[in-house]
């Protein structure tokens, strides 16, 4: 046992080793790319819209593939017994028989009013309709993962605030109360700095709160398992708010060319237009051109080979000239018959066929007539679906727009009013301090600062989502 105990030891360091890295890897810092790569892989609706691409994406093969012609190949046995037709004589025979019938046929359309043709194209917009469903789906989730991601990062500012509040009440808290033991103070002033401090501490548990509900939010986005520790990178958030350049119109005319909801809403009513004309083609006559090689067996059929010949009488007699009758003979031709074998039907019985065809739709119970109805309400569906798409853009562009331009007029005028409370505040803790202000009046001071800064926070993110939406729109979102 003991000349295993140096292979042991080793691997046991090993295990000890790896153990703490997984606890690193679940704890690591995430880049806002990383979580919408996990985000984008996991997925199930992207996923589920990658599954409609490639369908579209096979309805469209196949249409280019009915072009082609078809090739068929047919064989048949069958044993009869009775009286039955000899497939080698067409004759009728009372015996049993085995047969077989061997055929290749084909054949192709020349000309169905383009239908085919149409078809294909028709295909080919629903198939590039559908990739433009897929990048939307990736587009949403981007843009549902950038808003979860910034909110975790303003969660986290706001309980950074917080716990900033509650340091300031806590240090005021404890000079009150070395203050108090000297009977330096009054008993209502060292009770305000207690109650304000837990509202503080209270505070901070609702920031911590807000902190998992935003984690959780976003890790359900990923589709992973929630870890409260998760850390993310704050690049992001370090943007310094700025005006945004783009005017609502600029917004407006860019999504229109580059947003993949609004160009999948033009394919799908460009393919809709294409549906129209299969369903027209289907009421002008297809000529088409078929050709077929086959071959039989047959176990009746059979060959004869000559033999010999014999002279023999007849039962006819013809009189003499002596008046006598005398037997009139013939010569009989003796032939041996044998069945042909199967390799020499199939060799010679050997037979080919060609043929043009022109059908011409008359009278189908109207289906044609019907579905070229059916296919033009499809297109005028698809109009409106178009139209609006473009109204509900229109609309949402320029309620973004709102949205951003109140958000950083929000942050600019909040930028003054911390600014304006800091310096309030600043000289009121010197008061405070010096035993000129009341407590009352300090916590309403210190209350005012709090609220600026918590609300100074909350607008800063604002004002980034705001401009991700945008930048959405505009189909440039920036990680």
């Amino acid at each position: 046992m003991m000349k295993y105990f140096k292979y042991i030891l080793p691997l046991l360091l090993i295990a000890i080793s790896i153990k703490p890295a997984r606890g690193q890897n679940a704890d690591s810092v995430l880049t806002l790319k990383q979580c919408l790569d996990i985000a984008i892989k996991n997925n199930l609706l992207v996923k589920q819209s990658e599954i409609q691409v490639e369908t579209s994406r096979i309805s469209y093969q196949q249409a280019r593939e009915n072009l082609l012609p078809n090739l068929n190949g047919d064989i048949t046995h069958s044993l009869s017994d009775g009286r039955s037709l000899n497939p080698f004589t067409n004759g009728y025979l009372n015996q049993q028989i085995t047969s077989g019938n061997y055929s290749l046929s084909s054949s192709v359309v020349l000309s169905n009013g383009l239908t085919l043709q149409n078809s294909i194209r028709q295909t080919s917009l629903a198939y590039q309709a559908g990739k433009m469903d897929f990048q939307q789906a990736k587009d949403n989730l981007t843009l549902n993962l950038i808003t979860a991601y910034l909110q975790v990062l303003s969660n986290e500012d706001q309980l950074t605030q917080a716990n900033t509040q509650a340091g300031v009440s806590k240090n005021q808290l404890a000079r009150l109360q070395i203050l108090d033991k000297d009977g330096a103070v009054t008993p209502s002033q060292l009770y305000d700095l207690k109650g304000q401090y837990a509202t503080d501490q209270l505070s901070v548990v609702n920031a911590k709160n807000a902190v998992d509900i935003s984690k959780l939010t976003l890790l359900q986005l990923m589709n992973v398992p929630y870890n409260k520790n998760v850390q993310l990178q704050r690049q992001a958030s370090d943007q310094l708010p700025s005006v945004y350049v783009n005017t609502a119109d600029d917004i407006y005319q860019k999504a229109l060319s580059d947003l993949a909801y609004v160009k999948a809403a033009t394919l799908r009513r460009e393919s809709a237009e294409k549906g129209v004309q299969v369903a027209k083609g289907a009421l002008l006559p297809t000529l088409s051109l078929s050709g077929s090689l086959g071959t039989n067996y047959s176990s009746a059929a059979t060959r004869s080979s000559f033999v010999d010949s014999s002279v023999v009488p007849t039962n006819t007699f013809i009189n003499t000239p002596g008046g006598g009758r005398q037997s009139v003979y013939t010569v009989q031709q003796n032939y041996n018959t044998a069945n042909i074998n199967w390799a020499d039907q199939f060799k010679n019985n050997y037979g080919t066929s060609i043929s043009l065809g022109l059908s011409i739709p008359i009278l189908n119970y109207f289906q044609n007539k019907n579905k070229v109805a059916l296919a033009k309400l499809n297109l005028r569906n698809a109009q409106y679906i178009e139209q609006n798409t473009r109204i509900q853009l229109r609309q949402n562009v320029d309620q973004a727009y709102a949205n951003m331009t109140a958000a950083f007029e929000r942050y600019q005028l909040l930028t003054d009013q911390v600014g304006a409370f800091g310096e309030s505040f600043r000289i009121a803790e010197v008061r405070f301090n010096s035993g000129v202000l009341t407590s009352v009046d300090f916590l309403v001071v210190k209350g005012n600062l709090d609220r600026a800064k918590v609300n100074l926070i909350s607008a800063r993110y604002d004002y980034l989502i705001r401009s991700k939406i945008l930048d959405y729109y505009q189909g440039r979102l920036a990680l």
